[in-house]
């Protein structure tokens, strides 16, 4: 069986380790137990530590493909489905079966979670987020339903994190969901014979302030400013996290990983920026060319750093994982020097 970080290192990029290190931060029970409390209906009522104990098995993070042509196996442990020919792959970056319990039986939702780094992706968020819910209530036949028993189809949420919203937008959070609406009244309004797919954006914009609770936590996990101590001594002051385990290991690999990455970036950035004010000052006087040549070189270095630094540690986790030293990757990352000698030793 594969284990966590061979799944986090199948698919290769500059930039998949940190996103997959900021989903398995969000996959922890306790930071979805919170954003079910306030944007999954069927959970608002329960206390945070009984929603995490609804949460079923462990959270599937990019293993489970989006695309039709699924051969529909139960959630739980379902592996990597064929593509359909001619379509690209694409993920599911979180989801996960939750049961909540009901007046006369418990109530079972699927539940994606979806992380995006820019509100203006090139494509309205909501739409793809309908079109993840339709995938997955279209998945459900044959598992949770069968022939023409649509009654048991289950309710799916698609819930879309959002960072660096506009500030016309700032914190917000919205639910997109079907509704009855009478041209000609008379038929009888049954919701949970319909209410089945709700898709939820939430705008989180670090600057602005809120009254939200779930806000607040996320613009704190999320944060790009802010110093890992005190990031998790908020976590665990302000909103009760347990950090003994889990969040605190995972919320540290990604600190440490995406500080990595930008002190490679301020190298590169500097041995750029002289390089080419060296080229300007000669030209234009040297004092006028360092100083444009750094801020320049600095700016375009940082951008090409981070994926150079982002691709090679990648690439070296990569080769540690197949090596079987996946023991040492937490060093690895912390510790510079031995980072080094990782890199020669795998010739990096």
């Amino acid at each position: 069986m594969r284990n966590e970080l061979d799944k986090s290192l199948t698919v290769a990029g500059s930039k998949i380790l940190l996103d997959t290190q900021v989903k398995r931060v969000l996959a922890q029970k306790q930071i979805l137990s919170w954003i079910m409390k306030y944007t999954v209906r069927e959970f608002m009522d329960l206390p945070l530590d009984v929603i995490e104990g609804c949460i079923e098995g462990d959270p599937e993070i990019s293993t489970v493909k989006v695309n039709p042509g699924e051969t529909n196996e139960k959630i739980t442990g379902m592996p990597n489905e064929d593509k359909v020919p001619g379509e690209g792959a694409v993920y599911y970056d979180i989801r996960f079966f939750a049961v909540a319990p009901g007046d006369s039986q418990q109530i079972r939702v699927i539940i994606n979670l979806e992380m995006q780094k820019s509100y203006y992706p090139g494509y309205p968020i909501v739409t793809r987020g309908i079109f993840y819910g339709a995938r997955m209530i279209s998945a459900q036949l044959g598992t949770e339903f069968s022939d023409s028993d649509y009654s048991n189809i289950r309710h799916v949420y698609s819930i879309w994190i959002c960072t660096g919203v506009p500030d016309k937008i700032g914190n917000a959070i919205s639910e997109y969901r079907l509704e009855k609406h009478d041209l000609i009244p008379g038929f009888p309004d049954v919701q949970e014979d319909y209410d089945k797919l709700s898709v939820v954006v939430i705008g989180l914009n670090e600057k602005k302030d809120s009254s939200s609770q779930l806000i607040n936590m996320l613009n704190v996990l999320l944060s790009t400013e802010m110093d890992t101590t005190v990031k998790k001594q908020r976590l665990q002051d302000d909103f009760s996290m347990k950090m003994e385990h889990g969040i605190g290991k995972e919320e540290d690999l990604m600190c440490n990983y995406s500080d990595y990455v930008w002190e490679k970036g301020m190298v590169k950035g500097r041995e750029e920026g002289l390089e080419e004010g060296m080229v300007k000052g000669r030209e234009e006087g040297l004092e006028e060319g360092m100083v444009k040549g750094r801020e320049e070189g600095l700016v375009k270095g940082r951008e090409e750093g981070r994926e150079e630094g982002e691709t090679r540690l990648a690439s070296l986790l990569m080769k540690m994982n197949a090596a079987g030293e996946t023991e040492q990757v937490f060093i690895v990352l912390n510790d510079a020097k031995v980072r080094e000698e990782f890199y020669k030793k795998y010739g990096l």
